[in-house]
């Protein structure tokens, strides 16, 4: 079902229904900062599953967006000072990293050699949603080798009823994709630019490398 977040009661309704169906193991969509995206809770892997065979093809381990900047500590083992420089300069906002997650995490996401991508995006809506839920796996809101959905109802015409509740909030306000930056290393790496350029991550992380010209 899609519902209106711009009308306030539809938002109640959607937000609650959104938070009932990802704590029920199914998937949703909605407005982040960048692009819509296709969500599941993190910590349940048939959920998870759901959400890259709704996308089909391919699909690469989904990122984890979260709704608080404390939820991180409780998803990496050790956090290194550069990741929390950026953390406190671009969160919330449109910056993925990665980094090295807890051993003792009970989850699912894929052959990601024991790292995560993890995002706080920028959005009201995202935000309120992950509160409830705490952390969520989320990839763009569109099939693979398809464009990314930039309304809810775009992603309903590629996704249609493997998704249990859309939340539409109007067109992305910028639909350019997350800037990634690789934390793993001694160096930090950016691996894809995106909304951030690098020239602020350097402002920040002066050693950043790009890693697309190694």
């Amino acid at each position: 079902m899609l519902y209106d977040c711009r009308s306030p009661a539809d938002r109640d309704r959607g937000i609650a229904a959104a938070i009932e169906a990802v704590r029920n193991g199914e998937l949703v969509v909605l407005p982040t900062d960048t692009v819509y995206g296709i969500g599941a809770d993190a910590f349940t892997p048939y959920a998870v599953k759901a959400l890259l065979d709704a996308k089909g093809g391919r699909a690469a381990p989904p990122p984890v967006l979260i709704g608080s900047r404390h939820t991180l500590d409780g998803l990496v083992f050790t956090l290194p000072r550069s990741a929390r420089d950026l953390v406190e300069a671009f969160w919330p906002g449109a910056l993925t990293i990665i980094v090295e997650h807890s051993p003792s995490l009970r989850w699912d996401l894929g052959d990601t050699n024991g790292t995560v991508a993890v995002r706080m995006p920028l959005h009201p809506v995202a935000l309120e949603v992950l509160r409830e839920t705490g952390p969520m796996a989320v990839a763009s809101a569109n099939k693979v080798g398809q464009a990314a959905a930039v309304t809810a109802e775009e992603a309903r015409d590629q996704l249609a009823y493997s998704v249990r509740a859309y939340l539409e909030a109007g067109p992305a306000a910028d639909p350019v994709p997350s800037t990634i930056v690789d934390l793993t290393g001694e160096v930090p790496q950016l691996l894809r630019p995106g909304a951030i350029p690098i020239e602020k991550l350097r402002d920040v992380v002066p050693d950043i490398v790009d890693a697309r010209a190694a």
